[in-house]
């Protein structure tokens, strides 16, 4: 095996004077712009009939209930401290500086936003979720590809020709050769054990393929519940395939049976959501382009 890849970079992309631009929090911004303009250009096509204003009104809400609803279900689920800081020390629910965002718990966020949303413009909430579903991956690939950046969330030790180097996981190398000796060697040529680039994994799938597969499946009228039935499936099916190669949250490790984790304890419901909506989907009526 030659020489694996490492995976140090400068977390910080560019400073504006005395502040530093960090490349995941502009990974979020890129992804909030551009779902933004592809959602006014579906507005545009008649996918959702609403003014522009209030089509932005429902992406600054949305944007309220990822950041809430990620942190907020960060803090309850996977939080080091368990649930003490609630009484001990509420304040560290708005230290999003130190890093603790849930996708789960963001995408409880736009829902919630979605329904008040829609409820106030009249509109079926699942014409909504149908309209927002195609938008959201591109936002999924661009923090996963940030999560790279910054050396976090990496994958099991692997065999894999792509198997990289993740600096920050070098303390867990560590652990794992005094547990296994046999990858001693590997740890000894490389500097590190070579690993599974799951950040990757998931902005490929949870990226890539999913806003391609929901792009295309939308672009004509589709049954209600269907793009969003296809959105909650994929997702949770990919998360949890890809947990299998991904180290589990150190807080947490395995819940169950040495491979069970949290992320696939969690998707487990979209999975069966996804199948009961595309279930519907064959019986529901078709939101049709307003003409223009």
């Amino acid at each position: 095996m030659t020489q694996p890849f490492t995976v140090q970079f400068d977390p910080v992309a560019f400073h504006v004077g005395p502040v530093q631009v960090h490349w995941y929090g502009l990974m979020y911004l890129l992804g909030f712009l551009g779902a933004g303009l592809l959602g006014e250009r579906r507005r545009q096509q008649g996918r959702l009939p609403v003014s522009r204003d209030a089509l932005s009104d429902l992406a600054f809400y949305a944007m309220l209930g990822i950041i809430v609803g990620g942190r907020v279900w960060y803090m309850l689920f996977y939080y080091a401290g368990g649930l003490h800081w609630i009484w001990t020390e509420p304040l560290a629910l708005f230290k999003v500086w130190d890093g603790g965002m849930s996708f789960h718990g963001g995408l409880i966020g736009v829902l919630a936003a979605a329904w008040w949303w829609s409820r106030r413009h009249r509109l079926h909430f699942f014409d909504t979720m149908d309209f927002v579903a195609p938008l959201v991956p591109l936002g999924l690939g661009l923090g996963r590809l940030g999560n790279f950046i910054n050396g976090e969330l990496w994958g099991k030790p692997g065999s894999v020709a792509w198997a990289m180097i993740f600096p920050n996981a070098h303390m867990e190398d560590v652990q794992l050769v005094r547990d296994q000796p046999a990858l001693a060697q590997q740890l000894a040529q490389y500097g590190g054990l070579p690993r599974h680039p799951s950040q990757l994994y998931e902005m490929a799938l949870e990226g890539v393929v999913m806003f391609a597969v929901l792009w295309l499946v939308s672009m004509k009228p589709r049954p209600r519940y269907l793009v969003s039935g296809l959105f909650a499936l994929m997702y949770g099916c990919f998360r949890f395939a890809v947990e299998f190669v991904r180290v589990p949250d150190p807080q947490l490790g395995y819940l169950a049976w040495g491979w069970l984790t949290m992320g696939q304890v969690q998707s487990l419901p979209l999975i069966v959501v996804g199948l009961v909506l595309v279930a519907l989907s064959r019986r529901a009526p078709t939101l049709v382009p307003a003409a223009h």
